[in-house]
């Protein structure tokens, strides 16, 4: 059956519905409903709540749920997320007041059923968000009620709140700030000075922002840390949490650690109520410093936050800074109190007219005039007649208007008329016409005014809550509890998981290690459950960041080139990326190893080397200090020590202090013995060289693979 050539394939439809709704859909849900407009910092639902509240208001509580359905005539959704909208507002607690339990930001807990609670404007509120002779309208989605397109705000009011949102494409994250700074740095504006702004949460905790960079998108970021107090060696008290983290899910992430065994906690009570108190305990042993560190890497205990400030300007979205935001805001503020300036001067104006022109038709009895009058166009005539004499000392011609209002004066009025209020009430309205006047002439200096009346009345009530502070990121390997142990098999494989293999040193799961393989190639891996590190390993152990341990080496070249010396630190590295500790001829054989947490302990170090037999030479035992050597990096061949065959290298012990005087003893007679295997790094086992030594030996060498510390005692 073949479809009719006036309908469109179903796929043709779908793109075409597609490419004509989508960017509909899209720029519907940016403008109305989860991006704020810069001009007032409302998304359209919380303006549209603060519109119907303003209508119902009458300085008493509102029920919300009577808020929600006054609402619904302007916001064309469910009352759910109204509801919703007016507990956020009324949580951040600076336009509304609020009655009954709205929820709490700290552990997480929903508001009351809107029934329940109730909900009337701030002070502050109605000083600073409404203005309704400078206020633009616009008909509401049905038509039959006007809403505000935005309300006259005259305060930074998107940076004091903060506003998040997700869109189509986009998001918006715009942190709170702090409500006297805030006033501060608009001050600092208008007067044409630097200013920084830094968020302020409700939530308080402490705020690295290092990397604030002023809000700017994709680049700034603030860290924000709990607020730990070490009470006792088995007490760590939580007393402020991180902005966005509430203590249900902080407890949480401390529980998931502990279980991951990442922090070694005993118990928690959360005893939060009005202010947040956690109590940690601690099991014996642990260090609460190191606990608090885990906290911070481990736990919700310390956030990440990335702004990304994106606001509607002109009908479009648009990405800016957090300075950019309270420049427009403040500039925004001005021309509102212009607007208002110029109106209360219209408007005083008018009423010292009317005021004039009520005294002079009083004091000079016109009404009296107009007794003989027989129609209303000979009354008006009248009146009008009998205040040409007069018209030189208004500021404005007499209108129709004026006329009709004179005649509208009631009996009672005039024969109550006192011309001294008159005159003061004259003397009152050119003084506030003079004052407002003056206000636009200087309009900054007004601007700065009433920013400063702002901060006086209502400041000390938003005292800055986060502590701003610099700390430097904690090392998760360093904090980490060490509860695990690595182990090494024969086969080579090492890890926490290879429980067969022999216990080299207790590790957490984050450690890197230090292997150090046969051929004496150095290589530095993150622990794993199993992992591969080579078979007998000349050594191996668990590195901290902070370690910078000292190494001394004695090898041979090759088969038969020269012995070499060399003391060096790691320095920096890749994790697996193989380093060469020798200069990697074939046949290269390693005499002697040791790691020292210190270069003191390291130049204590002294060998005898021993030389074969076989040479004819007197002296077969050449004594070599180490603190001979200077430390260099891991990279250098070393020191020459000696170009003749070695037999093996001995560590000198130092003498006993007993008191006696020291003894030479005879040294046993070599055993037959030939050389290892090529490639091999096991210091040779053979008894010492017949001969005179500077002082005793180690006893011979035991396996190659060093187990337990990272270094020598």
């Amino acid at each position: 059956m073949t479809q009719p050539a006036h309908i469109a394939p179903a796929s043709q439809s779908v793109e075409g519905m597609y490419a004509d709704y989508f960017l509909d859909y899209a720029s519907y849900v940016i403008l109305e409903r989860a991006v704020p407009k810069i001009n007032d910092g409302f998304k359209p639902v919380q303006r549209r709540i603060l519109h119907a509240m303003d209508r119902l208001d009458d300085g008493r509580y509102s029920k919300v749920a009577n808020i929600v359905g006054d609402t619904m005539k302007f916001h064309p959704h469910g009352d759910r997320s109204i509801a919703d909208a007016l507990v956020g507002l009324g949580q951040k607690g600076l336009l509304i007041d609020t009655q009954g339990n709205w929820g709490n930001i700290l552990t997480g807990d929903p508001a009351a059923a809107s029934r329940y609670i109730e909900a009337r404007f701030t002070s502050f509120a109605r000083e600073v968000v409404f203005s309704p002779k400078v206020t633009e309208w616009q008909l509401s989605y049905d038509g039959r009620n006007k809403e505000p397109v935005s309300l006259p705000v005259k305060f930074p009011l998107l940076l004091a709140q903060g506003a998040e949102g997700i869109a189509v494409g986009l998001s918006s994250k715009i942190l709170p700030h702090n409500f006297n700074e805030l006033i501060e740095a608009s001050i600092a504006h208008l007067r044409g000075q630097p200013f920084q702004l830094l968020p302020d949460f409700p939530t308080g905790g402490v705020m690295d922002a290092t990397n604030y960079r002023d809000g700017e998108r994709g680049t700034g970021r603030v860290r924000i840390r709990a607020r730990i107090l070490t009470e006792s060696k088995k007490l760590l008290r939580i007393t402020e949490i991180p902005f966005g983290v509430t203590t249900e899910i902080l407890i949480d992430t401390i529980v998931s650690a502990a279980e991951k065994g990442k922090i070694k906690i005993a118990r928690i009570e959360d005893n939060t109520a009005q202010h947040v108190d956690i109590l940690v305990h601690l099991p014996a042993g642990a260090d609460p410093e190191q606990t608090r560190k885990a906290l911070f890497a481990f736990s919700a205990c310390e956030v990440s936050i990335s702004p990304n400030a994106c606001v509607i300007v002109e009908e479009k979205p648009r990405f800016m800074c957090v300075s950019d935001i309270l420049r427009y805001n403040t500039d925004s503020t001005r021309e509102i109190l212009r607007q208002e300036q110029e109106i209360r001067l219209k408007e005083l104006n008018e009423a010292w007219h009317q005021a004039s022109l009520e005294k002079i038709f009083i004091e000079n009895r016109i009404y009296l005039s107009i007794e003989d009058s027989e129609t209303w166009e000979e009354v008006l005539g009248t009146i009008d007649r009998e205040l040409q004499p007069f018209a030189a000392q208004l500021r404005a011609p007499i209108t129709r208007d004026d006329l009709v209002r004179l005649t509208e004066i009631k009996i009672k009025r005039i024969s109550k008329f006192d011309a001294f209020k008159a005159d003061q009430h004259i003397r009152q309205l050119e003084a506030d016409i003079e004052q407002t006047q003056k206000n636009l002439s200087q309009l900054t200096k007004f601007t700065i005014r009433w920013f400063e009346a702002l901060r006086k009345k209502y400041g000390a009530a938003y005292p800055r809550k986060t502590e701003i502070s610099s700390f430097g990121s904690v090392d998760r390997a360093q904090v980490a509890v060490a509860n695990e142990t690595l182990y090494i098999d024969e086969e080579g494989f090492a890890g926490y998981g290879v429980k067969k293999g022999n216990p080299v040193c207790k590790c957490s799961t984050l450690d890197d290690v230090l292997v150090i393989d046969s051929a004496g190639v150095l290589k530095i891996v993150r622990i794993q459950d199993k992992f591969f590190a080579g078979k007998n390993p000349l050594y191996i152990s668990v590195i901290k960041k902070d370690d910078d341990p000292v190494f001394n080496l004695i090898y041979r070249d090759g088969r038969d080139g020269p012995v070499y010396a060399k003391r060096f630190r790691i320095g920096g590295f890749t994790r697996d990326k193989e380093y060469p500790l020798t200069r990697g001829a074939k046949g290269t054989r390693i005499f002697h190893f040791s790691v020292h947490e210190t270069e003191e302990n390291s130049s204590q170090i002294s060998v005898n080397v021993y030389l074969k037999a076989v040479l004819k030479l007197r002296n077969l035992v050449r004594p070599f200090h180490f603190a001979d050597l200077r430390i260099k990096n891991r990279g250098v061949q070393g020191n020459i020590i000696t170009k003749h065959p070695v037999e093996r290298v001995s560590r000198i012990m130092p003498p006993a202090k007993t008191g006696d005087e020291e003894t030479e003893e005879e040294t046993p007679s070599p055993s037959a013995a030939t050389e290892q295997a090529e490639n091999t790094s096991v210091p040779d086992t053979e008894t010492p060289q017949a001969g005179t030594s500077p002082g005793p030996e180690e006893p011979p060498a035991g396996p190659a693979l060093e187990q337990g510390s990272l270094f020598d005692s």
